[in-house]
């Protein structure tokens, strides 16, 4: 039996993670953590009685396998290290992490020879569009990705479109092609990721969709993924549990895996 603490259990993906964890045979709820709450009885949250309801990092002393991070930007760098210290995996979904704070855990976790894995995101269709992206980043020279996420969302761009550019330059291995004579000043041309123009949009009305579009000479490809439901993360969040049981190393992004 795998024994899960859910980071940020009562936001709408923590809520998704605890009930994924509930219904799998395989999985163990013994703990869930969010330094905002109020009350510490698992019954104002409709949990078990036995299951352990924390809001302060440091008093968390319970045996567990897994940390399931949905928190939030400002506190996701703090709760892996946590984890990472107390030699529990992480598997942190929560995105915000710079380059150096995800350089950093992946060493820490790798010293300890514990496995994890830090993915911008969960959803299968997003992690085989970045897979088609970097695989026909090696046939254009110019790329731009378009995000949509909910009005809700707290950080720009999306770590799954941050992550999607890194992918393409990658593959390049060169900053894309810039005019020198272009005039934007109300920014409108996106943000630049070593040429990669990332264009975030927030809205109501939609979850988590992007598309990368790529051009050349007489031709352009899109490709594009939608997600329409939350709980469409759980199948890949699911998957990367059991897979990072079996290693002993943190991994950054479930492509890694798939």
């Amino acid at each position: 039996m795998i024994k899960v603490i859910v980071s940020g259990f009562n936001g709408s993906m923590g809520q998704k993670a605890v009930a994924m964890v509930n219904q799998n045979k395989d999985f163990q709820l013994v703990g869930v953590f969010n330094p905002i709450i109020d009350s510490v009885d698992p019954l104002d949250y409709g949990l078990e009685p036995d299951i352990k309801v924390y809001k302060d990092l440091s008093k968390i002393d319970i045996d567990a396998d897994i940390w399931i991070d949905f928190s939030i930007p400002s506190a996701v760098f703090d709760n892996t290290k946590f984890a990472i210290s107390k030699g529990i995996r992480p598997v942190i979904g929560t995105s915000g992490l710079s380059e150096e704070q995800t350089t950093e855990l992946k060493l820490l976790a790798d010293a300890k020879s514990l496995g994890g894995i830090i993915a911008s995101n969960f959803g299968i269709s997003a992690v085989l569009m970045m897979k088609f992206a970097q695989t026909a980043a090696k046939y254009f020279d110019q790329a731009e990705i378009v995000e949509t996420h909910h009005e809700d969302k707290l950080d720009a761009p999306s770590g799954t479109a941050l992550n999607t550019a890194r992918l393409i330059h990658e593959v390049q291995q060169k900053d894309e092609p810039i005019n020198p004579n272009e005039s934007d000043p109300l920014g409108t041309r996106g943000g630049d990721y070593h040429g990669i123009k990332i264009h975030a949009i927030r809205l109501p009305g939609f979850i988590a969709d992007e598309e990368v579009i790529f051009g050349s000479d007489g031709e352009s490809l899109t490709v594009k993924q939608s997600t329409t439901d939350r709980a469409s993360f759980m199948k890949g969040v699911q998957l990367a549990i059991k897979e990072v049981m079996k290693r002993d190393k943190l991994v950054i992004g479930l492509e890694k895996i798939i």
